[in-house]
């Protein structure tokens, strides 16, 4: 049987999770990828903002969706020798911290990842739109952003410039991991 290797891929908002996973996905033989953002969780916050300024508790998300698709995979006639999650918490929740086995944390500057961010989420909305996140940004947001940069980083394995482009970041990936099966 295949051991499959659990790799978590963090970042902030428009940090490059998604990007970084999909590439991944692509470049390694026989993965599958499961993304934080398919999933509707029972326990999770509804205002992020107040949960932040709360003292945010990672382990008020259940994860139960995620790890039974996890699971799902493994338990398959041939499982993916990886999966890779694009999943923002790295090893701070309870119900995932003993399953993954190496986690990244892609460190993209704040104006970067906003940028990103206002492209992807805003190609077809007009510029009061715009203004608005920016304000609400600037007044709430960028606090949870900030604890994931205090945070999230601090509990990874590794961390990746995430300016850099995408094939540079997924080849450090790529060279970690192979590190750590050495």
């Amino acid at each position: 049987m295949l051991n499959t290797k659990v790799i978590s891929i963090a970042s902030v908002s428009g940090g490059g999770k998604t990007t970084i996973t999909n590439a991944l996905k692509n470049r390694l033989r026989n993965a599958e990828a499961l993304f934080f953002d398919n999933y509707d969780f029972k326990g999770a916050p509804e205002d992020l903002v107040r949960w932040v300024e709360e003292g945010p508790d990672y382990n008020q998300w259940n994860l139960d969706p995620l790890l039974a698709d996890m699971k799902s995979l493994q338990e398959q006639e041939y499982p993916p020798k990886y999966i890779l999650m694009d999943y923002p918490f790295s090893y701070l929740n309870d119900q995932l911290k003993n399953v993954i086995d190496l986690s990244f944390y892609i460190e993209t500057p704040l104006d970067i990842a906003m940028a990103r961010r206002l492209i992807r989420d805003y190609s077809d909305k007009v510029s009061f739109e715009i203004h608005n996140d920016l304000n609400h940004y600037l007044k709430y947001g960028r606090n949870a952003y900030l604890e994931m940069e205090n945070t999230i980083k601090q509990n990874a394995d590794s961390i990746v410039d995430g300016s850099l482009p995408v094939s540079e970041i997924v080849e450090a990936v790529l060279r970690e991991l192979k590190n750590n099966e050495t």
